[in-house]
């Protein structure tokens, strides 16, 4: 074997070990959800011992309050566990990693080298390396749906509605609801699992709040507010939509997967690129194993205690799903391609392929949104258009101390600007106010005042001349 075969096989097997390690990481996070909010419960009990008695007194409630969190907890724990053991890795989980933490952190984000399309089967298959495999691998189906390629073709029906469910495991055990459990697989062994920072944890807790968002009856409200406008100027801007050639819709940023649905449900070959795994792995569950409506309850608002109006409203329990996926009426064509919006859409594959680009509370997720807008003109067919709604809350933009993190952040005034040198012309603009991810009987409502608008991309002689 010459140096450079060597050089290669040895930096395959480093990147292998790193994805295998960000996904344990990620894993881990959602298994140390219970001793995390374990700790949070012991320390509030730890808080009110040292009340003086007279005060103790005064909230003899809060020992009753604090065994109902443990039992919320276990709810949303056993959640988890089933949709950890519904999850199917895409690397072998029990191989042996020599690989050090500070690689870990340099060279991996939440997903790293892994990306890759969830299947009907709820798995997220690995993308591999090479431009003409990541062609092939992006876009297995999601539910009863075909896949649109990297090259614009339609995929064939991978099965039908009756069967989105059979790969659900052999059921076991049962929690104190009755609910069937399943023996949990061979790669969720705790010896495979290591403690991660709480910054980890929290993202876990996030996805529970998101989960209310797009797949509860309680977030219906947001949906109306963000979703709605999108499928309405959708169905204005395409009236006469074919069932034999539906147009096609990109959703990068599609988080949990209900607005890639709900456009798939108009008639539109839909798909929703989605980069974390956190959320992969959850929107994974619910499309392809839900096998009723309301067939899970989560407790979403039990980790935070500021601005309750009462415990029971921080309680309360929240039934998800709030439509059967299989059952909502999806077009062939629905499909969920996991991955780096940049790497994935970037590839010349891409070029021309989509009727209509949709971004909901997305654009502000860039490390430099020129490149993102570059993009999005570049997958966009001549005359077609992109519907926009969200604010512009960069996420990078309070990375301190990190020198190498770039944040491109501009106004509303230069990304408008921008769109129009990669060809937009704007149709259609207005502001809707709107919240995310917010606990409707909160004190707080944090509410944005989001842009929404409509632009089209000229074809290209329009835009030789306008140059």
């Amino acid at each position: 074997m010459s140096s450079i075969e060597e050089e290669e096989l040895r930096r395959r097997k480093l990147e292998e070990a790193l994805e295998v390690k960000s996904l344990r990481r990620i894993i881990s996070a959602y298994l140390n959800y219970p001793e995390a909010a374990e700790e949070d419960i012991r320390r509030y009990e730890r808080c009110f011992r040292r009340l003086p008695l007279a005060h103790k007194a005064l909230l003899s409630h809060l020992p009753l309050k604090f065994q109902k969190l443990r039992w919320s907890v276990s709810q949303n724990s056993y959640f988890i566990f089933e949709m950890l053991k519904a999850f199917d890795p895409p690397l072998d989980m029990s191989a042996d990693i020599h690989i050090s933490e500070d690689q870990v952190m340099e060279n991996s984000s939440d997903n790293h080298l892994l990306s890759g399309s969830i299947g009907t089967d709820g798995s997220l298959k690995q993308e591999t390396k090479t431009k003409e495999e990541k062609t092939e691998s992006l876009n297995n189906n999601v539910g009863c749906s075909g896949g649109i390629n990297c090259n614009g073709e339609i995929d064939a029906v991978n099965n039908g509605c009756e069967d989105v469910n059979n790969s659900l495991p052999l059921p076991s055990t049962h929690d104190c609801h009755g609910h069937v459990s399943s023996s949990s697989p061979d790669w969720l062994d705790p010896s495979l699992q290591f403690h991660v920072p709480l910054v980890d944890v929290d993202k876990v807790r996030c996805i529970i709040r998101n989960i209310v968002r797009d797949w509860a009856a309680e977030g219906q409200q947001e949906r109306d507010e963000c979703y709605t406008p999108i499928l309405k100027e959708l169905e204005r801007l395409f009236p006469h939509r074919s069932r034999n050639s539906p147009p096609a819709c990109l959703v990068p940023g599609a988080g949990l997967g209900r607005l890639a649905l709900e456009i798939s449900c108009l008639g539109f070959i839909s798909q929703g690129n989605e980069f974390s795994y956190y959320m992969m792995i959850c929107s994974s569950f619910i499309l392809n194993h839900a096998q009723i409506a309301e067939e899970w309850t989560i407790y979403p608002w039990i980790h935070s205690n500021c601005n309750s109006l009462s415990d029971d409203d921080q309680l309360r329990p929240v039934s998800i799903p709030d439509i059967h996926p299989a059952s909502a009426g999806i077009t062939e064509g629905f499909s969920m391609c996991g991955g780096d919006f940049v790497e994935v859409y970037n590839d010349p594959s891409q070029v021309g392929v989509w009727d209509a680009v949709v971004t909901c509370f997305f654009i502000d997720t860039a490390h430099n949104i020129v490149e993102y807008i570059e993009i999005i003109s570049r997958v966009l067919k001549d005359g077609g258009v992109w519907i926009n709604l969200g604010p512009l809350l960069y996420h990078f933009a309070d990375m301190y101390n990190q020198e190498d993190e770039m944040s491109i952040e501009l106004s509303l005034e230069d990304v408008k600007r921008v769109a129009c040198h990669f060809g937009f012309e704007m149709e259609k603009e207005s502001t809707i106010a709107t919240t995310y991810t917010t606990n409707a009987r909160s004190m707080m409502q944090n509410r944005y005042y989001a842009a929404f608008w409509t632009m089209r991309k000229k074809p290209l002689p329009q835009r030789e001349n306008r140059s």
